[in-house]
């Protein structure tokens, strides 16, 4: 079923658990807490799955449609934040122009004062030009009432007489002339203050109509806010709704991932739904899980040939031979930092195994380096010690590396940490280099390329299995 590359791959299973990736930083989970375990419920467990199955279904269900509503309230709001801010906009604009006319009435109403003064000083000018041709034309008429005899008897001279009566026909058209042009520029002035009066009356009607429109403008703002306060009230009440129903949900995976029974080497369809219930709570790809898997133990079928013996040297045995194994495990350093083998009593001793007839991975001499890696995910026990809190607040049972169910999920958290939740090709693979050498060094590549093989058939194998 395998390719070649596989096969390679596994003959260095052992060198994984001597290249195991250092521990994470612990990141804050909130856990999932079961129902009841099976020991404290009569019902049958494929019943109260089932039951759960079809439960955990209408939440789904539940879940998608709250998606859909939460999905159309943000355009809802989006809607009236856009509409408010348009308001906001045109309130300013409409600001701006009653400052602007109201700017322009001021200015018109000095200029229509100016004008009202020049009509009043022209009006004076006519006036005085009225009192002056009237005292010319009463001269004229009284020169044009003397006699030819007082002509004759009183004038020194005839012609002064007519030079006279000349010079006052002169002034007189000149007096005509400057009165009608006087009359002529109030006409003018009055035809402008008219005009400037009716500019400033239009004006001060527009103030009054931007004004009335930034009152409305204002009052459809006020509504909108108050339809916006709604909306996100709306929609904080259906975040909430969501967020009770994923804890639900969560808590619903989390029981039937428990009463899943799983034996120690489980075959590819009872480890596949295992995988599947994972994928739900890590959101790491079945397929990818299994590969990665199969590749480190062969799905819990090879977790370890050598017993730890002395966990001061690190030494041990060898399960086929008893032959003595040095390196079986790190043990504490010599400046007193912590090794693997203080991390391994701790979890043995939680779980009371005995520590010293435990399987655990072999070292490859050849290569160098320690074994030690536990269990059907291969865990040196300092990583394990990393996610042991998490999966504890999965499970809520104390975690044991040898346990399937534990495993599958311990990888599945660590697969998802790096990135493999993404269930992209790229993503997975570089997960699945950080899981089997922490790195991305492309010494090792042939890990990834092979557990990239092994899923894609994994995928079309499980694609028959559901047809």
């Amino acid at each position: 079923m395998f390719s070649s590359i596989f096969k390679i791959a596994l003959v260095l299973v052992i060198l994984s658990a001597s290249l195991r990736p250092a521990p994470l930083e612990m990141k804050s989970l909130t856990g999932f807490t079961f129902a009841q375990s099976d020991q404290e419920t009569n019902i049958d467990p494929v019943e109260e799955r089932r039951a759960l199955e079809e439960e955990l279904k209408a939440l789904e269900a539940d879940l998608k449609k709250m998606d859909q509503d939460i999905t159309k309230t943000e355009k809802d709001k989006k809607t009236l934040q856009n509409q408010i801010s348009l308001l906001k906009q045109q309130v300013s604009k409409l600001d701006l122009q009653i400052k602007q006319s109201n700017a322009m009435i001021k200015d018109l109403g000095l200029q229509v004062k100016d004008t009202e003064l020049s009509i009043n000083q022209t009006t004076l000018k006519i006036e005085d030009s009225r009192q002056k041709l009237a005292a010319v034309i009463r001269t004229v008429w009284e020169e044009n009432q003397t006699s030819l005899v007082e002509i004759m008897l009183f004038s020194n001279r005839l012609s002064d007489f007519f030079d006279n009566l000349m010079y006052l026909e002169k002034l007189n058209s000149k007096n005509q002339e400057f009165l009608k042009n006087i009359k002529d520029l109030k006409v003018y002035l009055s035809g402008q203050k008219e005009s400037l009066d009716s500019e400033k009356s239009d004006l001060e009607k527009v103030v009054k109509m931007q004004i009335l429109q930034k009152q409305q403008n204002e009052a459809a703002k006020k509504q909108k806010d108050d339809f916006l306060k709604l909306t996100e009230t709306q929609y904080q009440k259906q975040l909430q709704d969501k967020a009770e129903v994923q804890k639900r949900a969560a808590t619903i995976r989390a029981r039937i991932f428990e009463i899943i029974g799983v034996p120690e080497a489980p075959t590819f369809g009872e480890a596949y739904a295992l995988a599947q219930d994972i994928e739900k709570i890590t959101g790491v790809r079945s397929a990818f899980l299994l590969a990665v898997l199969t590749q480190e133990s062969n799905i819990g079928k090879n977790v370890g040939q050598c017993y730890l013996k002395n966990t001061k040297t690190g030494e041990g045995i060898r399960l086929s031979s008893g032959a003595t194994i040095k390196n079986v495990m790190k043990p504490m350093g010599l400046s007193g930092r912590k090794g693997d083998t203080d991390d391994f009593l701790t979890i043995t001793n939680d779980l009371g195994r005995d520590p010293y007839n435990t399987p655990v991975s072999c070292p490859i001499p050849s290569v160098g380096g320690y074994g030690g890696a536990m269990g059907p995910a291969q865990f040196i026990p300092t990583t394990w010690m990393s996610y042991r809190d998490r999966i504890r607040s999965i499970t809520g049972k104390a975690p044991d590396p040898w346990n399937i169910k534990d495993s599958f999920l311990a990888a599945a958290l660590y697969l998802s940490d790096y990135g493999a939740k993404a269930q992209t090709a790229s993503q997975e693979w570089r997960a699945a280099m950080i899981y089997f050498s922490g790195s991305t060094d492309m010494r090792y590549r042939f890990y990834g390329d092979s557990v990239a093989t092994i899923a894609k058939q994994y995928t079309a194998d499980i694609k028959d299995l559901e047809s």
